[in-house]
């Protein structure tokens, strides 16, 4: 999707993890392994982007490691807190608020999409290989999800 906003859009982006591993996929546009992800529509809330960009972007069922109040209340629907805030550079000057989040899946059968390159389930210690030249926020966040998916 493109940007909606001159300098800021808001964006989910998961850390998805199965059994010790972390999801990447390299990206063309940026030309390096990043989390899946993508901008939250005008017209869906970042649940609903969470769900819809892990969906497209990988084919997986997830569970959003995250706390949700379970608090029924007419006109109002909890929604998953993000593991972190973040916000970077997206073809500067634009910018992206980013809403992390971690999430753990059943299956490592991802789908490829027409989006990415490749797609591929990272352990601890690929993380930190040089080829794959790994930004320290990608590496710090793929090891905090995979702390949490432990816990």
């Amino acid at each position: 999707m493109p940007h909606i906003h001159e300098l800021y859009d808001f964006v989910v982006t998961p850390f998805i993890v199965h059994e010790d591993k972390v999801l990447l996929v390299n990206h063309p546009r940026y030309n390096k392994w990043i989390p899946p992800g993508g901008h939250i529509e005008l017209d869906e809330d970042p649940e609903e982007a969470l769900y819809r960009e892990i969906e497209e972007e990988t084919g997986l069922e997830v569970k959003i490691l995250s706390t949700k109040p379970s608090v029924d209340s007419p006109g109002i629907k909890p929604l998953p807190a993000p593991n972190y805030v973040e916000v970077h550079e997206a073809n500067a000057p634009h910018k992206h608020i980013a809403l992390i989040y971690f999430a753990v899946t059943k299956t490592d059968a991802f789908r490829l999409s027409g989006e990415h390159t490749a797609m591929k389930w990272f352990t601890l210690e690929e993380l930190e290989e040089a080829e794959y030249a790994l930004p320290p926020s990608t590496k710090f966040y793929a090891r905090e999800a995979i702390t949490l998916s432990k816990a």
